[in-house]
C-alpha cells in the first residue's frame, strides 16, 4: 500500500527537479538594457575547475536567457600548485566547451604573483591590472565572480572580488570609460552547502516564501540560477573533463553540493574611499 504513494512522491520530486528556475535575474543586466547591444558577462575565476564545480548554473542559465547576453570567461590561473598547470589548461578548454562558452570569449592568465597557492591572498592591484584589459577591450557589463568568503574560504578565490572591486573604483574616476557592476557567488553555512537536490527545492521554496512575504514590492532580491536534472548531468560532464583533479571527495562534492543546483548572487558594493 505505500508503494504507489512513494512512487507518486518520486515523480513529484523529479518532476519539480526536472526544469530549471531563474529568479530576479534582470539585475546582472540592468546596465546594458539601456543599449542595442546584449549584455556582455565577464565570469572570473581563480582555477580550472572553479567554473563548473561553482558556477554552472549560471553558465547554463545565462545561455538559455531571453536577453541572450554574451558569456566570458577569464581564469586568474593554470592552477600550477602541484605542476599540473599544463595539463589543467587543456581540462578547462574540455570544461568551457561542455558548458558552451565559445573559444573565442574565454582566457586563462598566467602571472608570477597570480599562482595557485591556498595560502596566500592574491594583491588586489595586481588583480585589477591584469582585468582591466579585459573589460575594457570587451566592453563587459557585468563581473562575475566569488565573494569575500570564496565559497570554500581559499584566499585566492576571496581575492578576487577585491581587485575586481578595486579595478571599478578606478574605472569609475574615467568619465569617457562605461563601468560594469560586480556580482558575487553568495557563500552559504556548511550544513546547507551540502544538502544536494534538496537544496534546489528549498531555494525555489524560498523565492516563493519571499516574494509572498515582501510587502513592498520594490524590495531586492537576489538574482537566482536553479539548476534542472538536464544540468545537473551537463556540470558533472564539465566537472569530469577535470580528471587531475577527480579524487574521491570530489564525486562527493558532485553528489551533496549546492552549488551543483544553486547560485545565488548579491552585487557587490565597492566603498568609497
Amino acid at each position: 500500500m505505500i508503494f504507489p504513494f512513494l512512487l507518486a512522491a518520486v515523480s513529484l520530486l523529479l518532476s519539480v527537479l526536472y526544469k530549471p528556475s531563474e529568479f530576479n535575474t534582470d539585475a546582472l543586466f540592468e546596465q546594458s538594457q539601456q543599449t542595442t547591444s546584449p549584455p556582455r558577462v565577464l565570469l572570473l575565476t581563480a582555477h580550472p575547475d572553479d567554473e563548473c564545480f561553482f558556477f554552472a548554473p549560471t553558465i547554463l542559465a545565462l545561455r538559455r536567457s531571453s536577453s541572450s547576453p554574451e558569456i566570458f570567461s577569464l581564469c586568474l590561473s593554470s592552477g600550477n600548485a602541484d605542476g599540473l598547470g599544463e595539463r589543467r589548461k587543456g581540462e578547462l578548454v574540455r570544461s568551457l566547451d561542455i558548458l558552451g562558452v565559445e573559444k573565442d570569449k574565454r582566457w586563462i592568465v598566467e602571472h608570477p604573483q597570480l599562482q595557485d597557492n591556498i595560502t596566500q591572498q592574491w594583491d588586489a592591484e595586481i588583480i585589477a591590472e591584469v582585468l582591466r584589459p579585459f573589460v575594457i577591450e570587451h566592453h563587459i557589463t557585468s563581473v562575475l565572480t566569488f565573494d569575500i568568503k570564496g565559497i570554500s574560504l581559499h584566499p585566492n578565490h576571496f581575492s578576487l572580488p577585491l581587485g575586481a572591486s578595486h579595478l571599478i573604483k578606478s574605472l569609475s574616476s574615467l568619465s569617457h570609460t562605461s563601468v560594469p557592476r560586480l556580482f558575487s557567488l553568495v557563500t552559504v553555512p556548511v550544513l546547507p552547502k551540502y544538502t544536494g537536490p534538496p537544496s534546489a527545492i528549498l531555494a525555489r521554496l524560498g523565492v516563493v516564501s519571499q516574494a509572498l512575504l515582501a510587502f513592498e514590492p520594490t524590495v531586492d532580491s537576489l538574482p537566482v540560477f536553479i539548476s534542472g536534472i538536464p544540468d545537473y548531468f551537463t556540470t558533472a560532464r564539465a566537472i569530469l573533463a577535470h580528471d587531475s583533479q577527480m579524487v574521491w571527495f570530489r564525486y562527493l562534492y558532485m553528489s551533496f553540493s549546492r552549488y551543483m543546483w544553486v547560485n545565488e548572487w548579491v552585487e557587490f558594493k565597492t566603498q568609497e574611499s
